[in-house]
This record gives structure tokens, C-alpha cells and sequence, in this order.
């Protein structure tokens, strides 16, 4: 494991930087609103942009590049994120920092579509739960220190420099990609029809539908985080940034915690989590007037995400062992699909409505995903995905 340490580094790194420029927007609608003229709801699509074309490039990515060494496709993935950031720091209007975020989507979803077969490549397929854990606490990273750095930054200078920062980052990231990854194969078979083969496995189907109804309940109120805290009485700019560190430091914890045990108590870990996130959404919209309350509950609502993504990957690992990719594609489409959906009604709610009824929304959909997923578990496995 030591040997493959800097490799699992680097994508520890590479999951950091890319959630940290897909999601430091949600803490800079404000600001990037006015510098843009145009509303927080409108601002928030600039995420709903990156996963609109990751949902298009997650399940085509095999087929894009069906021979290309997955080593060389993350250097690729760094360069692109890296242009992606940069060209939003430069672009004086919401649509062309909506077409600069294309490239963004496509590397994210190439990223975490060919996570789990590069994991499993470095460590080994019998070390693939550890190896997964250094990139699900890139993305915890992101959310203790990238997002609310680049909430900080954008207070001190501009919301374009926290774009740079992250784009000149990603860029240079690209040389440890190239030196520490081994080299990893692309999947003899991939393409639209093995994911529609997977997804036809039993209980996957209704798995992937519970994970994308929690992951989009979650998104419809974190997109929209900064304008729930905002309602915490006294609640300046540099509250909101401790708040949202809580919630990366509550998703490191997570991370660890329930990477421990997750093998030996998956069926009560994998319903615990999404209620944990429900209960945490509900005290943030509920009790605005406690500033302990909301913060409690950003933690456990942090440490509840972070540990949802070990959990659906946790499923997937089990379910479908020989098809690795295509199950890592299945999660990133259900992922990336909840998030353009979240993104883009949740605006439509918060402009409308509010963020109450926004936030109301979101806590029926993480019940509803929470039932189908516990439901999925009791689904027995095909012998095709046991072997």
C-alpha cells in the first residue's frame, strides 16, 4: 500500500480540485450574482451546467475513448479542468462562464466514471474500499477547505481569483498524474449497451433510482446553502464560511467512520445515512433562530453525504464486481442527473417560492430515495455479478 500511497494521493488531489471548482460557486452566489447582474437563482445553473454535460459524458466516455490508457485520460481531465477555471475567471457574462463550465462537467464525469477500475488498478481489487476512501476524501477535502477558501478569497479579492487559483491548481496537477499513476487499460467492453445491461441486473435498477432521489434531495438544498444560512440571525460572511467547514469537517469524519465499518454493518449504515441527511436538511430550514443547532446539523449533514458515497459504491463493488466501469458510470449518471435536476428546479423554487419550500422539496425526496435503496438490499444478487 505504501508503493501505491503517491498515486492515491494524486487522486485524492485531483477529486479535491474538481469538486472544489464544480461546487465553490454555491458559496459565492452572492457575489458572483452581482458581478454577473443577474439573480442567485440564475447564478446557481452555473453548477447546473457542469452536470448537464457530465451526465452526457458519463456514460459515453468508454466510448469516446475506447483504447486510451485511463493514466493519460486524467492528465487530460486535470488540463481541461484547468482551462475550464480560467476561462470563468475571464468571461464577462453568466453564458459564456455557462459554456466554460462544459469543459468542468466533462472532466468530473470522466474523473469519477473511471475512479473505482483506477482505484482497484493502484491497490489491488481486494484493497478497493481503502483505495476508494482516499478519493471520496478528496471530495470531503474540497468542502472543509477548498470551497470555504474560495468563499474566503472571493471576500478578500474577487470571485474570478478564486477561479484562478483553482484553474492554475488543476493545471499543475496534471505532472503527478502523469508521474505517480500506473498505467490502466481501458475496459475490454464499454458502451450504452453494457450500462444497460448492468442497470437491468437485479436490484441495480432500483438501487441507482434510490441513490439519484437522495443525491437530489441533498443538492436541492446544498446548491442553495448560502441563502439557508443566511436566514441564521447575525449570520455574516465569515459565519457562513465556518459553517460550511463544519460541514467538510463532519465529511472527513464520515469519510473515516463509516469507511470502517461499512463492511460489517452495510444494510443499517446504508439506511442511517440518507435519514442523517434528511434530519440535518430539516433542522437547518426549521430552526434558523440557533446558530448550535444549524451547526450541529451541517456537521452530521457533511459527515451523512461523505459517507453516502462510500455507501453506493460499497453497492455497486458488491453487486456488480466484473463490471467495475460500468457501475462507476451508473453512479456518476445518477449522480450528475440529480444534480442538473436540483440545480435548475431548485432555482426555479428559490426565485419563485423561497428556500423553505425549496428545502421542503428536497427532505420528501431524500425519504422517498432512502425506502428505494433499503428496498434494493433485500434484492438478491444475479450469479452473474456474484462471481
Amino acid at each position: 500500500m505504501s508503493r501505491a500511497l503517491p498515486a492515491l494521493v494524486a487522486m485524492m488531489l485531483t477529486s479535491f480540485l474538481l469538486v472544489t471548482a464544480e461546487f465553490v460557486p454555491n458559496g459565492m452566489l452572492t457575489e458572483m450574482a452581482a458581478g454577473l447582474g443577474v439573480t442567485p437563482g440564475q447564478a446557481g445553473q452555473t453548477v447546473t451546467a457542469t452536470a448537464l454535460v457530465g451526465l452526457l459524458v458519463a456514460p459515453t466516455v468508454g466510448m469516446l475513448f475506447p483504447r486510451l490508457d485511463r493514466r493519460t485520460l486524467f492528465v487530460g481531465v486535470a488540463l481541461a479542468a484547468g482551462l475550464s477555471n480560467l476561462l470563468v475567471a475571464l468571461a464577462p457574462n453568466l453564458w459564456l462562464v455557462l459554456l466554460a463550465r462544459v469543459l468542468l462537467g466533462a472532466s468530473i464525469s470522466a474523473f469519477w466514471a473511471m475512479s473505482i477500475t483506477v482505484a482497484a488498478r493502484i491497490a489491488g481489487p481486494e484493497r478497493l474500499g481503502r483505495s476508494v476512501m482516499f478519493t471520496t476524501a478528496g471530495l470531503s477535502l474540497a468542502t472543509v477547505a477548498g470551497v470555504p477558501l474560495g468563499v474566503l478569497l472571493s471576500e478578500a479579492l474577487d470571485w474570478r481569483a478564486t477561479f484562478v487559483v483553482v484553474g492554475v491548481a488543476s493545471l499543475l496537477l496534471a505532472v503527478p498524474l502523469r508521474l505517480f499513476l500506473p498505467t490502466v487499460p481501458a475496459a475490454p467492453t464499454s458502451g450504452l449497451g453494457l450500462l444497460a445491461e448492468t442497470l437491468r441486473r437485479p436490484g441495480v435498477a432500483l438501487a441507482m433510482t434510490g441513490h439519484v432521489l437522495v443525491v437530489l434531495g441533498h443538492f436541492a438544498a446544498y446548491t442553495y446553502v448560502r441563502l439557508a444560512l443566511e436566514r441564521v440571525p447575525g449570520a455574516d460572511a465569515e459565519t457562513v464560511v465556518l459553517l460550511l467547514a463544519l460541514f467538510g469537517v463532519g465529511g472527513l469524519v464520515g469519510n473515516v467512520v463509516i469507511g470502517m465499518v461499512i463492511d460489517r454493518a452495510f444494510g443499517a449504515v446504508s439506511v442511517a445515512v440518507p435519514l442523517a441527511v434528511a434530519a440535518s436538511v430539516t433542522t437547518v430550514i426549521a430552526v434558523p433562530g440557533s446558530l448550535v443547532a444549524v451547526g450541529t446539523a451541517v456537521t452530521v449533514w457533511g459527515f451523512a453525504f461523505a459517507s453516502w458515497l462510500i455507501v453506493v459504491n460499497a453497492w455497486i463493488g458488491r453487486r456488480t464486481p466484473d463490471r467495475l466501469e460500468a457501475g462507476g458510470s451508473l453512479i456518476v449518471v445518477g449522480f450528475q442527473l440529480a444534480i442538473v435536476l436540483a440545480a435548475g428546479l431548485g432555482g426555479l423554487l428559490v426565485d419563485q417560492v423561497g428556500v423553505v419550500a425549496d428545502y421542503a422539496i428536497a427532505l420528501a425526496l431524500l425519504l422517498v430515495g432512502t425506502v428505494l435503496f433499503g428496498l434494493s438490499n433485500r434484492t438478491p444478487a444475479s450469479s452473474a455479478s456474484a462471481r
